[in-house]
């Protein structure tokens, strides 16, 4: 199968919102783990105190720290398949004007968010996953995938 480039009006940009200004930034952090689940709660709980530290979304840093949980859950799960040799990379940026947006990506053949079932619905309330994109849904105000869906931008204003 090959891969076709998307047209132009079906490749996403990026939204006002997301378009933060790296001079301008309060904090930006860029961390890389292996594809191991054993390292995403030591990883979500640095980049949390950090977050914390510089005030990125007051109020707002459970929703932040479970988003950021499911996203690099998925990344080793999904995208690196539990691959310890393979990498999940992560970036934090946050500014006073935007909030905080984190990126995730993933060295996975990606996936189509669109085909994710709703696991609200039918059969799928007793899955045992597949929650994961819901909830982060849910709990950022923004949220988008791009290349291919190995990476997800999720913003928190």
């Amino acid at each position: 199968m090959e891969d076709t480039p998307p047209s132009p009006e079906q490749t996403p940009q990026p939204s006002q919102s997301c378009a933060f200004d790296s001079s301008k930034l309060d904090l930006k952090l860029s961390v890389t783990l292996a594809a191991d689940r054993d390292a995403v709660d030591p990883v979500v709980r640095s980049v949390m105190e950090v977050v914390r530290e510089m005030k990125c979304a007051p109020g707002r840093e459970d929703d932040i720290e479970l988003a950021l949980t499911e996203a690099l859950a998925n990344a080793v799960v999904h995208g690196a398949k539990n691959d310890p040799s393979k990498i999940i990379e992560c970036d934090v940026a946050c500014d006073s004007q935007h909030g905080i947006l984190i990126v995730v990506r993933d060295p996975g053949p990606g996936f189509d968010p669109s085909k994710i079932p709703d696991p609200c619905h039918g059969e799928n309330i007793y899955a045992n996953h597949g929650r994961g994109i819901y909830l982060i849904n849910q709990l950022m105000d923004e949220v988008q995938f791009h290349k291919n869906g190995t990476e997800i931008h999720m913003l928190k204003r």
